[in-house]
Parts: structure tokens; C-alpha cells; sequence
């Protein structure tokens, strides 16, 4: 074989790497033209997307316009927009569960970007594209109110009597998430473990909050020293001052994230170009420095230990799923 000079090797890099910029480049030129600016809702945190906001427009010259609520209340606007007809919104990530639905009722339009290459294949759904971050439950505790030495090691240790009114857990019946989370422990654990665990949780009498934040937010504070919540939040709170850590039990259950291009949106070229952006390096390295535990090869948060966790999706529950364990659960916890 003859060897190839470095200019036409340089060349010849330029040539294979330009249907993907030229792509890129393409749909933000064509986003231009639709206004330049592109509609996103989210269940992603303020900060997190505001710092996507900013990337987004410096590298594209494209606005960033998001509108913020919980998972529930964005499936509820975007299928109240997309029924009549009139949708607002170009672009959606938020929880699989609600996504799967909104899928369903024909809110979404398939979009296989270029950035979908720097993910594994189990990362990738058919029909929502990447599974770009994974929300994992654990349990997280301040150091400064439970020492290393007689920390939990595993999640069943919360339940220990030593631990009795020093934790903290969203509401198991009125808490979704955690609802789904209780629900699924058979998938990390026995199941007649899960069972255990679940009714030993109950006799410990954890101070119940509305949701995952709060948890966190009593921990962080040291005002309830454990929590079971989101493991991300022990960078969130360190950076702020606090004293966090999280038990190592490294299969953990959770749920993913997804980013989909709406069926109807008033501008899909800047929505394509929004998911382009946001599934690529830049976007995922800004949201792994905030603790968000993303599915892009090679990048993880700079939490110890981070890339030996496992991920373990939770059961996928309907609606009639919910009410059926939200009243066990209530039986359980609450009487």
C-alpha cells in the first residue's frame, strides 16, 4: 500500500467529517430562518438548564427559550398543547414514564441526530432516541452528623435501630417516583427482602417530604443527617458547604431521561438542532459537573466512585399500577 501524505490525509479527515458539521450547520442555518429561537420543556433543574442556555446560544447563535415544571405537570401541558393542536413547544426532556406516554398519544416525531453516536445501544429507545441521563435513588448522609465509621454500608442498613428519626424519604404514597422506586426494589434485592425491607422502613418511621429536594435539603442542613433521594445531590450540596457522602451499594435503582422532538413543533429545525447540540460532548459535560449521572460514553460526574455504579431501571407503571401500590403503601406506612 502506498503511504498517504499528510496534507491528503488531513484532506481526506476533512472530507469524512463533514456530512456531520455540514448537518449541524444546515439545520442551524435553516433554524435562522424559522426565528432563531428554539421552545423547550423540562423537568431538568434551573441551573443545569441555564447553563445549557447559555452554551447552546454562544456555540449556535440560536435562543434558548425553556419552560420549567415537574414530570407531571410537563405531561400535562404538553398533551393539553398538543390536543388542540396549537403547541407551543419545539423540544421536551423529562422522566421515561412520561415520555413513553406522551409518545403514545402521538405528541413526538422520531429524530435519529448525529449525536446519537456517542451513545451505547442499550442507551438508545426506538422511539425517544438517546436515554441521555439516568436519575439514580440511593441514600446520602452528612458527615458531620453520622460519622464514616457507622455510616450505612448498604440500603438495608437504614432501616437498623441506631438510624431510628435520623431519616429522611420523599412520601411513599404520594411521592410518584418514590412509590415507583419502593415498587422495584425486587429488582436489586429478593424479593421476600424487598418485602422486609419495605415494611421495617415503615416501623423506622422516616420523616416523610413531599418530594426529593426537601429529602435532600434535611440532609444537606444536617437537620435529618439521612436520606434516601437522588446521589447527585451530595455534589449539588458540597459545593454549597456541605459535608455529603453516599452509601455504596453500587446497583441503583432509577429512572431515565429522555429528549424528543415534538410531533407538531412550530420550529423542528431549531428543535433538531437543540437535540444535536444537547446530546453531544459540550451539553453532556456541563451536566455531569452539576452531578447528573449521563449516558455518553466515557463521561461521569466527578462524584467518587461514579463510574462503578450500576444503573437498574424501575418498573414502567401505568396508571392503574400507581393506584394499586399507593394503596398497599398506604396501608403499610400510614395506618
Amino acid at each position: 500500500m502506498g503511504r498517504i501524505s499528510a496534507p491528503t490525509f488531513g484532506l481526506l479527515c476533512f472530507f469524512f467529517a463533514q456530512p456531520a458539521f455540514g448537518q449541524s450547520a444546515k439545520v442551524i442555518e435553516a433554524a435562522k430562518k424559522e426565528g432563531g429561537k428554539v421552545i423547550v420543556y423540562t423537568s431538568m433543574e434551573t441551573f443545569t438548564a441555564d447553563a445549557l442556555k447559555k452554551a447552546f446560544e454562544s456555540k449556535t447563535g440560536l435562543q434558548m427559550e425553556y419552560w420549567r415544571g415537574g414530570s407531571t405537570e410537563v405531561i400535562d401541558r404538553v398533551l393539553s398543547e398538543h390536543r388542540v393542536g396549537k403547541p407551543i413547544f419545539d423540544v421536551v426532556a423529562t422522566t421515561g414514564d412520561h415520555m413513553h406516554l406522551m409518545f403514545k398519544e402521538g405528541a413526538f416525531a422520531k429524530y435519529e441526530s448525529p449525536s446519537l453516536k456517542g451513545f451505547a445501544k442499550d442507551a438508545i429507545d426506538p422511539n425517544l432516541g438517546a436515554r441521555y441521563r439516568n436519575i439514580l435513588y440511593g441514600v446520602i448522609y452528612n458527615k458531620n452528623g453520622i460519622k464514616a465509621s457507622a455510616a450505612p454500608k448498604i440500603l438495608e442498613d437504614v432501616v437498623r435501630p441506631e438510624y431510628r428519626g435520623k431519616l429522611v424519604m420523599p412520601h411513599p404514597v404520594n411521592h410518584t417516583l418514590t412509590t415507583q422506586w419502593l415498587a422495584s426494589l425486587d429488582k436489586i434485592m429478593p424479593k421476600t427482602r424487598a418485602e422486609k425491607f419495605i415494611r421495617d422502613l415503615a416501623a423506622a418511621k422516616p420523616v416523610f417530604v413531599e418530594s426529593i429536594v426537601p429529602a435532600a435539603d434535611r440532609v444537606g442542613t444536617g437537620e435529618t443527617p439521612i436520606g434516601i433521594t437522588f446521589v447527585r445531590f451530595v455534589l449539588t450540596y458540597n459545593k454549597q458547604g456541605a459535608n455529603l457522602d453516599y452509601v455504596r451499594d453500587y446497583n441503583m435503582l432509577g429512572d431515565g431521561q429522555y429528549i424528543t422532538l415534538g410531533a407538531k413543533a412550530p420550529r423542528p429545525n431549531a428543535g433538531r438542532a437543540f437535540i444535536d447540540f444537547f446530546l453531544d460532548d459540550e451539553s453532556m459535560k456541563i451536566q455531569a459537573q452539576t452531578g447528573e449521572f449521563v449516558n455518553r460514553k466515557g463521561i461521569y460526574p466527578p462524584l467518587a466512585d461514579a463510574d462503578k455504579i450500576k444503573f437498574v431501571q424501575m418498573y414502567q407503571f401505568g396508571k392503574e399500577d400507581f393506584e394499586t401500590k399507593r394503596k398497599e403503601y398506604q396501608k403499610i406506612f400510614l395506618q
